[in-house]
């Protein structure tokens, strides 16, 4: 399986830099676009997107990168995902996501972003992009996602996420695309492990295996 080094030579992941980043440090992204959202609180959140609100705690899980042309598995990795709702009326939904290779590797990736009509948007010198829950779902258990990734202008992806009933799993997908060619799909598994992200301490890889 190719390391992470090949893939970024192939230019296809570029998420993971060589000097892994401190599970300690949080880069912060903030909004780049000169429009400031208007301010929101979670209990709006609560009322008018519930499906991201139930998704609010520390989730661990799988990611898994296959190329969309000959289906082979090229990179892996374990994750830690903090998902949470603030008091801060710019960001009100802010979202930590850590990433563990088998090697001792590490990366750490910061998402404050806003609530507007509907979605929670991101706008920051990584991303920009939106989610939103799927319409119509009847289960209401399906979130879409779209994001680009600054400086690279013919690239995008778009996300699934399909939680189960009980909101205790999510299975996500990522396809990748360039020149409006899928090239990259990312299969992600997780588990919901708390609900209380204010009192979680544990920066230790998950204790999950990658097969």
């Amino acid at each position: 399986m190719p390391c992470l080094s090949e893939l970024q030579a192939a230019n296809k992941l570029g998420f993971a830099s060589e000097a892994a980043a401190s599970l300690t440090s949080h880069p912060t992204h903030k909004i780049t676009g000169a429009q400031m959202p208007e301010p929101t609180t979670p209990a709006q959140i609560r009322a008018e997107y519930p499906l991201l609100a139930d998704n609010e705690g520390v989730w661990e899980g799988i990611y898994r990168y296959y190329d969309a042309e000959s289906g082979k598995l090229v990179d892996q990795h374990l994750s830690r995902l903090i998902c949470r709702l603030t008091d801060d009326p710019r960001y009100t939904y802010h979202q930590t996501n850590y990433y563990y290779w088998p090697d001792g590797r590490v990366d750490t990736r910061d998402f404050p972003a806003w609530y507007e009509n509907g979605r929670i948007w991101w706008d920051n010198d990584l991303i920009k992009g939106w989610a939103a829950p799927m319409q119509p779902d009847d289960f209401h258990r399906s979130t879409c996602l779209n994001w680009t990734r600054k400086g690279e202008e013919d690239l995008y992806l778009y996300e699934m996420i399909q939680n189960s009933a009980d909101r205790t799993l999510r299975a996500r997908t990522w396809q990748w695309f360039r020149n409006d060619k899928c090239y990259l799909r990312t299969l992600i598994d997780e588990k919901f492990i708390t609900r209380d992200w204010q009192t979680w301490t544990d920066m230790s890889p998950p204790k999950l295996s990658l097969g």
